[in-house]
């Protein structure tokens, strides 16, 4: 018995000398958890003067002592970040997100590694999981989608937050950009249409679908939505262009004008629904003269429009019916701009000028411009032609010999500028030198019918 009593107790002796050195005393515990604590803030010391190594070398030691810590994932992740070794960073961030998913700021450091290394398909995975903590974050996944290409999505998210926050400068360089490709413009048509019907007192939607549709040429749709516009906001800048419309229907001219002289003024409407309204009111003056001083005012809208040389077409379309006087009153609004051809414009000013036998000008202007252009021959002989007529007839020959030098396979032009010799050496009496030029000129007839 006393045999069996000692070995039991024996046996529970050395049991409770195995828990005994299985536990840990708690000093022990208190020196890990100061050591732990230590460590951490000196990381953060070390990584606030940007010496990120010694700070990884503190928190690697850190993760030692207490493994598995998010936080501590989180610093490393902060401080290879730093580095540039993104890899790393992101490894941590993640298992940091892993411990603590509801932490927002372990996904906002994969976020970062995402941007920074451009992984666009990447930071999209991420962001909707930060769409979770806050929406703002779609603002963040627009941008992604429209670096990955993902234009439908971006679109619709534009669309989405548009109505949610309201418009941005941002997005709506996006949105101008994704409708530069043709396919997703039947798209944004229908989602105007239907904003329009939901709010109809919302201008900015008429006039995107005005924009659009003028963009793509399509000029009648275009001014269908002027006119439901019209309708819902009489108001409107726009609505004067459905106005100006309708009163030049009607034949009231003083109302037409008014709304014209609007829509010109305007810095809202497209330069192309401008243009149509002029070339419209122009071809209301051509058979209604007496409003001509309304047209010269409306062309004036257009002296800083570097698309189109407004003064010159205009002119242009009076030279078409031979209305010289009003011609040369446009091709001189065009050249005093200095602007787009401005040969061309002259050219035109010259013949004007000389339907109306008005030598004298054209002998002044087309002397300025050899001058200017002294190897364009088309003055030269304007300026010979001109010196005849004014019987100048030295100062004629002399002009059109200099000219004719830089006349290169241009027969209709050389055919003239001997006729012109041939009159100025008439003039001069020298008929030899007369009778030379006219026969060049025959000879050059000749061949061009053949």
């Amino acid at each position: 018995m006393k045999k069996s009593a000692f070995i039991i107790l024996f046996l529970v002796l050395q049991c409770n000398s195995a828990l005994l050195w299985a536990q840990t005393e708690p000093e022990e515990i208190k020196l890990d958890t100061d050591q732990f604590q230590e460590l951490f803030y000196e990381s953060l010391l070390q990584k606030g003067i940007e010496n990120y190594d010694k700070a990884i070398v503190a928190l690697d030691k850190a993760n030692k002592i207490k493994p598995n810590d998010a936080t501590v994932y989180y610093e490393l992740g902060k401080n290879y970040l730093a580095l540039k070794e993104y890899k790393s960073a992101y490894n941590y961030f993640e298992n940091a997100t892993k411990i603590d998913p509801k932490n927002k700021w372990f996904w906002i450091g994969m976020y970062d590694v995402s941007y920074e290394t451009k992984n666009f398909n990447q930071g999209i995975t991420v962001i909707n999981k930060l769409i979770e903590f806050d929406p703002k974050y779609k603002e963040d996944l627009t941008s992604l989608y429209m670096g990955t290409n993902q234009y439908e999505k971006a679109l619709a998210l534009i669309q989405e937050l548009n109505e949610t926050y309201g418009k941005t400068d941002r997005r709506e360089l996006y949105k101008s950009q994704i409708l530069s490709v043709g396919k997703f413009q039947n798209m944004e048509i229908t989602n105007l249409e239907d904003l329009i019907v939901k709010n109809p007192q919302d201008e900015f939607n008429y006039i995107s679908l005005i924009f659009l549709y003028s963009k793509n040429n399509e000029e009648t749709k275009a001014f269908e939505i002027v006119k439901k516009l019209e309708k819902a906001i009489p108001d409107s800048e726009w609505a004067q262009v459905s106005l100006f419309k309708n009163y030049l229907d009607a034949n009231d001219a003083p109302k037409a004008i008014k709304a014209m002289n609007v829509v010109l003024a305007s810095s809202k409407i497209d330069s192309k629904i401008k243009h149509r309204i002029l070339n419209e009111f122009l071809i209301f003056t051509d058979k209604n003269p007496q409003y001509s001083p309304d047209l010269e005012k409306a062309v004036n809208y257009f002296d800083n429009d570097s698309s189109v040389d407004v003064a010159k077409e205009v002119g242009k379309f009076f030279h078409a019916k031979k209305q010289w006087e009003k011609a040369i009153i446009y091709y001189e609004k065009s050249t005093s701009k200095g602007i787009g051809d401005t040969v061309e414009t002259n050219l035109l000013l010259l013949q004007a000028h000389t339907e109306m036998k008005q030598f004298d000008a054209v002998a002044k202007k087309s002397l300025a411009l050899v001058e200017t252009f002294p190897t364009q021959p088309q003055f030269y002989y304007y300026a010979g032609l001109a010196n005849n007529q004014l019987q100048q007839f030295k100062k004629a020959k002399d002009l059109l010999e200099m000219g004719m030098d830089y006349v290169v396979e241009n027969k209709e032009l050389e055919i003239n500028f001997n006729i012109q010799l041939g009159e100025a050496y008439n003039g001069l009496g020298d008929f030899k030198k007369k009778d030379l030029f006219f026969s060049k000129a025959n000879q050059l007839l000749k061949e061009k019918k053949q």
